[in-house]
């Protein structure tokens, strides 16, 4: 797997500056995973422009599937009442389909009042580089990408999360709940109010967050390999039926735990190679340093032959599951009784 480069952040920087500095330009394309930071920022922008107490004459809101570019025109000419700007949200209208001319001399001649933020949740953002469009909306605006944070920056968050709460937390168990919760703040913000609501204590601790934290799947398959690799094979089969029970798909599940058996394999041959968790990094394109090192952490409990084995198994019962017509909890169940076996001995 290649190395996913981090992404540009620079125009989302520039918008941070630009709200800060009260200078909010005419034009936005908002996109990217990072729902909560996408809402935040223009939940800021509407603060700061949308003055004079007539939000309902200077906020207007376009559904893409309801939209046309005459629409559009509409909006924007709508002049403001008793403030200086006016704030125009499209959402998930894909402005490369349909009217490519009408759309490029709107953008063209936006007026000053207007701020035109075209935002993409349902569709993906994707440029056609071809149209002299995707030229002018690089001139005109700003192509705003709200990605995942990297580890360091969603830590301070959440710490930050946590003050506001009256609470504390380490940035090892703050780098835990990213690992079992997942690195999206979308998903971290119900699970931070969870935690800080059951907590006791200033200090937030692990068995806090295992207490009321909803892990996600590939934090639950990792408990599951965590405890084959300490020998603890009844919490292995404990992890697994309460999945079941949970009536998630056996073939779900499968391709989850062969993803981590891979990433486990590649794991110990970096431990056979000398190489560290940041080859692993690169190589799965991970962002975050600590799933990385509890990989490699894990991997050292396991051998070379297991690890080979066990992706060969778990390829050969993904195949079982798909041409045989057998029953998929049975084929998941015996598969981990034969990890464990192999394991043991």
């Amino acid at each position: 797997m290649a190395w996913k480069k981090k992404a540009d952040d620079s125009a989302y920087r520039t918008l941070k500056r630009d709200i800060a500095a009260g200078s909010i330009g005419n034009l936005y394309i908002f996109h990217g995973e990072e729902v909560y930071l996408r809402d935040y920022y223009l939940g800021k922008m509407k603060e700061t422009l949308l003055t004079g107490g007539l939000d309902d004459f200077n906020f207007h809101i376009l559904q893409g599937k309801d939209c046309t570019v005459r629409k559009i025109q509409e909006m924007v000419d709508a002049m403001p009442m008793m403030s200086e700007r006016t704030l125009v949200v499209v959402s998930d209208y894909d402005i490369y389909k349909g009217d490519g001319e009408a759309m490029t001399a709107l953008i063209s001649d936006l007026p000053d009042y207007v701020c035109l933020v075209f935002l993409y949740d349902v569709i993906p953002y994707k440029a056609d580089n071809r149209m002299k469009l995707a030229k002018l909306v690089k001139e005109k605006g700003q192509i705003v990408d709200f990605a995942r944070q990297d580890q360091g920056d969603l830590t301070d968050w959440i710490a930050r999360r946590f003050r506001a709460l009256g609470h504390d937390i380490s940035t090892g168990d703050a780098q835990y709940l990213i690992f079992l919760c997942g690195d999206l703040m979308t998903g971290l913000i119900s699970e931070i109010g969870k935690i800080g609501a059951y907590a006791k204590e200033k200090r937030v601790t692990r068995q806090d967050i295992d207490a009321v934290a909803t892990p996600q799947l590939d934090a639950v398959v990792f408990q599951l390999t965590d405890a084959i690799a300490a020998g603890n094979f009844d919490r292995a089969f404990s992890v697994l039926g309460d999945l079941l029970h949970m009536q998630e798909a056996p073939i779900k599940l499968l391709a989850v735990l062969g993803r981590q058996i891979r990433q486990l394999y590649t794991a110990r041959l970096a431990i056979e190679g000398g190489k560290g968790s940041k080859w692993l990094m690169e190589l799965w394109g991970m962002r975050m340093s600590y799933q990385a090192e509890k990989l490699m952490q894990s991997a050292r409990k396991f051998s070379l032959d297991w690890c080979r084995r066990a992706v060969i198994r778990c390829e050969e019962t993904d195949l079982a599951m798909k041409s045989t017509g057998a029953d998929g909890g049975e084929l998941l169940t015996g598969l981990l009784l034969e990890l464990s076996v192999k394991k043991a001995s």
